[in-house]
């Protein structure tokens, strides 16, 4: 496994979480050079990008998360966070962190994300 994703779990809205991937495999200049991101999947809905770093510049936020979600990466720990605050009852999802290297694409095993109204 490259991705090992973890921190999801049953909050109340409002609430927050703060999600954590690892790629222990990856080495460490592959893993500073890899555009990370979360993406998550909803039922009965696509799987959709919540945030990601890209090679360069600055992240990239979905629009519904923006201002609640941020997401980090550190490279000396090859991990990267997403920090989700004031929770909604619609970010209920199973959240996959993912990695693309050149041609190369990993996904996590997924964190299910349940917000209760």
């Amino acid at each position: 496994v490259q991705l090992q994703a973890s921190g999801g779990g049953l909050v109340q809205a409002g609430g927050s979480l703060r999600l954590s991937c690892k790629a222990p495999r990856f080495i460490s200049s592959v893993f500073w050079a890899a555009e990370m991101g979360w993406y998550r999947q909803a039922p009965g809905k696509q799987r959709e990008l919540v945030a990601l770093i890209p090679t360069s510049g600055a992240p990239v936020y979905a629009d519904s998360v923006k201002g609640r979600f941020t997401i980090s990466k550190d490279n000396a720990r090859k991990t990267i966070s997403l920090q989700m605050n004031s929770l909604k009852p619609d970010d209920t999802a199973v959240y996959y962190c993912n990695s693309k290297r050149g041609q190369t694409v990993d996904w996590g095993q997924g964190t299910l994300v349940t917000v209760s109204s």
